[in-house]
């Protein structure tokens, strides 16, 4: 039976390890032009159903970050900037829109599989929903490990075609990623710094599934590790970044929470830049 994986990791606290540096630094730095190459391939448009495999123990308030997330990518009545309008950078890409909406969730807080899981894991984990037109997403908890992520990679998207059509899978690890300097630290938006990092990190694999989710689509370099929608992004959240430097980011007055994006149920996040294919540059909302 012939295969198509869709498989993403995800990172758990990304935005607590960006340093604020000095941003009239940035006038050093040439950038370099950033083409994305449209590798004609298929591109998942349309309505698409994100189910969520919860493996370890979260929180309710943690998975209700996770869904707000999701559900925030297509809430249009959210305050600008907002998660809805990062989102729509996508629908420049050929192919019209990609709309999300959060499906089934089950969680395994037994462990069953262990606590290191390897690929075959996942591939069993990925198979517990054969919906067409979805996205699988795993969410592991802090204390659950993948061989060779978050050491050689911490981001992957793969697919699998089961008999009734094509899965696509995103795996998302709890783990503290490092994003150049460690202080001072930007502030989790959500008040959890693991749960707000997975955000980034997921909304980076969402946005790769989309625009490239069988190697055939939007990428630049070598189809076995592309930079895509947002990975060719790295390190850059608001205007003015450069390496070092994630840019200009909004600060809630109150907590002191770093963010750039608002979202449903009031929720407001940290999100990456996303490759414009009109403008062949990396686009920030701030």
């Amino acid at each position: 039976m012939a295969s198509n994986y869709r498989l993403a990791i995800l990172s758990s606290s990304a935005l607590l390890v960006l340093l604020l540096l000095d941003p009239t630094l940035g006038a050093l730095v040439q950038q370099q032009p950033l083409l994305l190459k449209y590798h004609n391939g298929e591109l998942l448009k349309g309505n698409i159903t994100v189910n969520l495999i919860w493996y370890g123990s979260f929180t309710p308030i943690q998975r209700s970050i996770i869904v707000d997330f999701v559900n925030s990518l297509g809430f249009p009545r959210a305050p600008l900037p907002s998660a809805a309008s990062w989102w729509k950078t996508t629908e420049k890409y050929k192919g019209g829109s990609s709309a999300l909406v959060v499906g089934k969730q089950v969680l395994y807080e037994n462990y069953s599989l262990g606590k290191f899981l390897r690929g075959r894991h996942l591939l069993a984990l990925a198979s517990k929903f054969n919906d067409l037109d979805s996205i699988n997403v795993i969410l592991t908890a802090k204390d659950v490990s993948v061989d060779g992520f978050c050491m050689s990679r911490c981001g992957t998207h793969g697919s699998t075609r089961p008999e009734n059509g094509k899965r696509r899978t995103a795996y998302v690890p709890f783990h503290q990623p490092m994003y150049g300097p460690q202080t001072p630290p930007l502030i989790a938006p959500n008040g959890d710094v693991g749960v707000d990092g997975m955000i980034i990190n997921l909304a980076t694999l969402l946005a790769g599934t989309v625009t490239n989710p069988f190697n055939n689509g939007y990428f630049q370099g070598p189809a076995t590790a592309p930079l895509e929608a947002v990975s060719a992004c790295t390190g850059v959240f608001g205007s003015g970044a450069y390496p070092g430097y994630p840019g200009r980011v909004l600060v809630d007055k109150t907590t002191g929470a770093s963010y750039n994006a608002n979202g449903a149920n009031g929720r407001r996040y940290l999100l990456p830049a996303m490759w414009d294919p009109q403008t062949s540059a990396c686009s920030t909302l701030v």
